[in-house]
Order: structure tokens, then sequence, then C-alpha cells
């Protein structure tokens, strides 16, 4: 990777700043619902804290003016039933209360510090040098021996937590940086046939990983559902109805478009759903393409798309799934969700590109996996071969 790791890195009494990524669900009332990132980083903390080191741990949770922008001290608490080591909390992150408090710990103990976007600068985008000599990164620096960034989901983000200390401090990737970069940097060494399933509703995002992967002929074939199999269907000239169309139009104006493009060129490697299912009096009902349009929105992939795309992940080298297939999060449209992933793991070898993906499985129980990514951005730029700036500043 021509980064350093934590095989490169003496840890026994050294105080190790480092950045995870445990942005989380939380529930009406601000508790966390769901650990499941937290529990990505307890190698890596564990790992640092047996080796003997002193560990300030930073972090964000939710942006300003969101839902979700709230401190720490619940992740805090979860933290410290999760790990070997104790973990305490601090409400405070670059100030001297903070620094106190690192410099307070012993061998073998973490602090987790408050919000990193509590404060203004971590809400901006800089080039790393600038970035080393934000507010945050200057008061932390003489409180650090050692920066270790482990936060691969926020690893498309040039925040000064992420990328303002490798400028000035030895810096290393944690095991969940180096798992996925590991993974998803080597997309090209994954047996053949390679099969990509693109779904949800980030329409754009999509477009852009089909297009990136069959330009550099990382895909023989490409899976479409949910809205981006809408969006493919409408520009394989099949009407699917004004609600459908509407939905495309108002998430990408320019969806349909930019979906005949690449079906022009690339048709013969890009399939469309068969069927699609909608609600009708609160009922699930499956419509064939033939029987198109409906004056009701496709809301997830039908019987005959999911036995399609079941076979060709029966034969698939490598399966790689990013967006789900329906409204996952409402059980009457779950169901290609549910089958299309669980047929995936038939493949020999098979990723998750994160996000909303990750969450679909974790809430319908779909396992069998070779890796699951953390990011839902971050996995996204990798796939359609775009950089990383927190992972190029390490690299420099």
């Amino acid at each position: 990777m021509g980064i350093s790791t934590l095989d490169d890195l003496t840890v026994e009494d050294a105080t190790v700043g480092v950045r995870v990524d445990i942005n989380s669900p939380l529930t009406a009332d601000g508790r966390l619902a769901d650990d499941a990132r937290l529990d990505a980083h307890v190698g890596t903390l564990d790992e640092l804290l047996d080796r003997g080191g002193r560990v300030a741990v930073l972090a964000h949770q939710g942006r300003p003016g969101g839902d979700e922008f709230a401190g720490l001290e619940d992740h805090a608490a979860r933290l410290d039933e999760m790990l070997e080591y104790p973990v305490a909390y601090c409400d405070a992150t670059f100030s001297a209360e903070a620094r106190d408090a690192i410099a307070a710990l012993d061998a073998g103990e973490a602090v987790l510090l408050e919000n990193t976007r509590f404060y203004s600068e971590e809400y901006m985008e800089f080039p790393a040098e600038e970035a080393a000599e934000t507010f945050l990164v200057d008061r932390l620096v003489p409180a650090f021996d050692v920066f270790v960034n482990d936060a691969f989901a926020a690893a498309h983000r040039s925040q000064p937590s992420m990328i303002g200390f490798p400028p000035r401090l030895p810096s290393y990737a944690g095991r969940v940086m180096e798992r996925e970069l590991d993974v998803l940097g080597h997309i090209e060494e994954t047996p053949r046939p390679r099969v990509y399933a693109l779904g949800g509703a980030k329409i754009a995002d999509a477009l852009d990983v089909a297009e990136s992967v069959l330009e550099r002929d990382l895909a023989d074939q490409i899976l479409t559902s949910g809205m981006t199999g809408n969006a493919f269907l409408e520009a394989s000239g099949v009407w699917i109805g004004d609600p459908s169309h509407d939905a495309i139009v108002d998430r990408d104006a320019t969806a349909i478009d930019d979906a005949s493009a690449l079906l022009e060129e690339y048709g013969d490697r890009i399939n469309v759903p068969e069927d699609v299912a909608i609600g009708r009096d609160g009922e699930r009902v499956e419509v064939a393409v033939e029987d198109l349009p409906v004056d009701q929105p496709a809301l997830d992939v039908g019987d005959r798309t999911i036995a399609a795309y079941a076979d060709t992940f029966e034969t698939a080298g490598t399966a790689i799934l990013n967006g789900p297939p329906g409204v996952f999060e409402e059980e009457r449209f779950a169901k290609g969700t549910k089958e299309v992933f669980a047929a995936a793991t038939r493949a020999e070898y098979s990723i998750v590109g994160g996000g909303d993906t990750a969450a679909a499985l974790r809430r319908h129980g779909i396992e069998g996996f070779d890796h699951v990514s953390t990011g839902g951005g971050a996995a996204l730029r990798m796939l359609t071969g775009d950089s990383l700036p927190a992972v190029e500043v390490l690299r420099r």
C-alpha cells in the first residue's frame, strides 16, 4: 500500500492519537441505536492498548444542524463495555482540559474526546498543510507521540482531524483502514466473472460506479435495481409511469440520459429489471415489465428479476454490492434486498460497499460476505478509482 501500519509502530509507552469513525444511528432521545461502527474499531483500539499505548480517540457524530448531531458520552460508555481496557470520556477535544485528560492516561488506558465537529474548523475541508495548522491539530500535536487513522468511512473528507496530523507526526493506518485498502484497492485482482449489483436511490453515485468499472473493464456484468434500475428501465425504452419517472428526475435530472448513454455503449453487460413491485391497497403487487406503466412507484424488484440475478451470481467469481434493490426498511418491499443479497454470498468472493447496503444486511441479518466495508462514500470513491485525501496524506 505504501503506507505504514500498526505492524511498523512501536506502541509501548507511546501516546497515540487515533481517529475512528463511530458516527452511528441514534434513537429519538440521542442514545446509540446501532454499535456496528464502534465494533469495527475494537480490534485496532484493543491492540494499541494491549501493546502498552495510551490512546486518545478522536471521532465525530452527525453534522451541524442534523438530528444526529450529538456528543460522544454514550459512545464512550459503550466502548468501555466493548473493549478489554478502560475507556473514559472527556467533554472537550483540544482544550487544556482535553490535553490534561490525555496526559493523565496510564499505559493501557483510553479516553474518547468530544465530537470533533463541535468546532467549526472540522466542518471545513483543507489541503493537508493548512489542516496541519488548524487550532484542533496544533493544540493536540504536543499531546501525541504518533497518529493512527482508522476512520476509513471518513477517508474521503479532507477535514483537520483526518489529514492534519500526518504532516506533523509519524502516522499509521489502523487495522480497519488497512483492511479496507487491501480489499477495495485490489478489486482488479479478484476472481472473474466480476458482477456489480448497483441499486439504491443514489442514482448519480451508481451511474458513476457503472461508468468507471465498465470503462476500466473491471465489470463483466452489472445488475441494476432500486431507483437506479428504474432509471435504466426507462433508458431502455420502457415507460415505467409518472410516479417512478418523477422520483428519478427529482433525484437526478440527467439520470435517464446518462443511463441511456451507458446502455448504448455497454448494453450487453448491463442488466435491467424484468419486473417490479408496487404497493396497492396495503399489499405488495408484482408487475412484469411488459405490463408497465403503473400508477404507483416501483419500490422493489419482483420474482423474475430476483431469479435472473440469482442465476448470474451462481457463476460469479466476485460479487460487489452497492445499494439495496428495494425499500428494505418496509417489510413488503424488502424481498428483493434479502433474496438478491443472499444470492450474492454464493459467489466465489463477495464484497459489500458499505453505507445503506451494510445497513440493509444488519437489519435483515444477512451474513456470509467476505468483506463488508465500513464506508459508504469512501468505498464508492475507491470503486470509481478516485483517491481518498486521508489515504494520500498517509502515503506522503
